[in-house]
């Protein structure tokens, strides 16, 4: 059951499940698109690779992904997810934390201009 669908510039996300302090994403980044460079003051997120391959920034290291590959994004750190191949980017999210709002980022970067 998807509770919540958002589409965005760089993609789409679909909430799969939520409790509290747990939410569960599906999310994907089109062909040669990534999210903003943020960090999230509340929460830390775990995610898995489903299909494609991911180039990772986490806290100024470049880090690349590819499928059934794990992550983990502690509190705080600044992070950011990009797609440069030809096919979608697909991963699950998981985020723990006592709260998990869509408010609860802080951009540092956006290629969308929600700075």
């Amino acid at each position: 059951m998807i509770y919540n669908k958002e589409e965005r510039p760089w993609g789409k996300f679909e909430v799969l499940f939520e409790e509290k302090n747990l939410k569960v994403k599906r999310i994907t980044v089109k062909p040669d698109k990534r999210l903003s460079l943020q960090s999230h003051e509340h929460r830390s997120e775990n995610w898995i690779i489903i299909q494609g391959e991911a180039l990772l920034e986490l806290n100024n290291k470049k880090i690349f992904l590819f499928e059934n590959q794990t992550v983990y994004i502690p509190k705080k750190a600044k992070h950011r997810i990009a797609n440069y191949n030809n096919i979608d980017l697909i991963f699950i999210e998981i985020q723990r934390g006592n709260y998990l709002g869509e408010d609860d980022i802080i951009r540092y970067e956006d290629d969308f201009n929600r700075v």
